[in-house]
């Protein structure tokens, strides 16, 4: 086969042959032992070919989901969107006061696991750093959507579509102390908290029933609230927050109030980057300054689990369509 290409050979080993002439009885041994010598490495050469590694397209269909982390630099391209005020997919209360934030594909949001951590992303007249809070369903991986603020940092919004690099910040400066939010619904049989201020992606969240009970782990939702679909007691709790460059701290005193923000006087770590340890109780943030219900985005459909019921399935993301279309045409 000169040109390379493979050729199927079908041998039906669940059905005898047909009934066919016998060969000639001058047929010679040499003969038949090559012919099964060819035929082997003809049918050698089609298993390995269709045991081979996945195509690159299939590939793309299973990329891992992580969030940009660490210094590496990444390329890709931005265009730019407004929420509006909302705070993204992330659930933040409200876009930050800067309004310099960016929105991820599916991939690297990574069902919430991005949120909260920053960007310096860079294109053709300048360097903008920007809050992760939202999720872009349909961008792939590289893709940035970028506030209109931020992207007139980089490019002239006329342009719409520019190339850029960017990076993770590891451990930017942070805004405030840790900051707890109880989702709307919960109670002693159902849980669920949002984690604010943290700077650096989060990698877990544990919750502990007062000073002695058991560590209790909370699943991540691709809303960016910590679940224990069991509940974690009646409280209040103790929370152990530890993000992806294991900075760990604990917050004492947080109590069972829904909807609520409760303020710390924790940071997740100190201005040089190390961790703080202490523990102390959180405090509510007055009522007239909290936000009344959960908020969402008014540009992307976000699946949040209902106030009035406990949810025990993660929402569903955008992913698997957004991946199969990166293998289109």
């Amino acid at each position: 086969m000169p040109d390379g290409s493979a050729v199927d050979i079908t041998i039906d080993l669940d059905h005898p042959p047909e009934d066919r002439p016998a060969p000639s009885s001058g047929a010679k041994p040499w003969l038949v032992a090559t012919g099964v010598t060819v035929l082997a490495a003809a049918l050698g050469l089609t298993l390995t070919l269709r045991s081979g590694s996945t195509p690159a397209c299939a590939a793309g269909r299973t990329l891992a989901a992580a969030p940009p982390t660490g210094t590496a630099a990444h390329t890709g391209k931005a265009t730019f969107y407004d929420s509006k005020g909302a705070g993204g997919n992330c659930s933040n209360p409200a876009a930050p006061a800067n309004r310099l934030y960016v929105a991820l594909g599916p991939t690297e949001y990574s069902a919430g696991a991005a949120c909260g951590g920053f960007l310096d992303v860079i294109g053709p007249k300048g360097t903008v750093r920007v809050l992760i809070m939202d999720q872009c369903p349909e961008c792939e991986p590289g893709h940035l959507d970028l506030s209109r603020e931020a992207f007139a940092r980089i490019a002239d919004p006329v342009q719409g579509l520019v190339p850029v690099t960017y990076r993770a910040v590891v451990n930017p400066p942070l805004p405030g102390p840790l900051t707890f939010r109880i989702k709307e619904g919960s109670s002693q049989w159902w849980f669920a908290v949002r984690v604010g201020n943290h700077g650096n992606p989060l990698r877990s969240v544990e919750i502990r029933q007062g000073d002695s009970g058991p560590w209790q782990s909370a699943a991540r939702q691709d809303y960016n609230y910590w679940l224990i679909a069991s509940g974690a007691g009646p409280g209040p709790f103790n929370v152990r927050i530890s993000d992806v460059y294991d900075n760990r701290v604990t917050v004492g005193g947080i109590r069972m109030a829904p909807g609520q923000v409760q303020n710390s006087t924790v940071r997740m770590y100190a201005p040089g980057g190390g961790a703080s340890t202490r523990r102390p109780s959180a405090s509510t943030r007055p009522p007239g300054n909290r936000p009344t219900a959960t908020p969402t985005p008014t540009r992307r459909p976000v699946e949040v689990a209902r106030a009035s019921a406990p949810a025990t399935n993660a929402p569903t993301t955008s992913s698997a369509r957004a991946n199969a279309r990166w293998c289109a045409g």
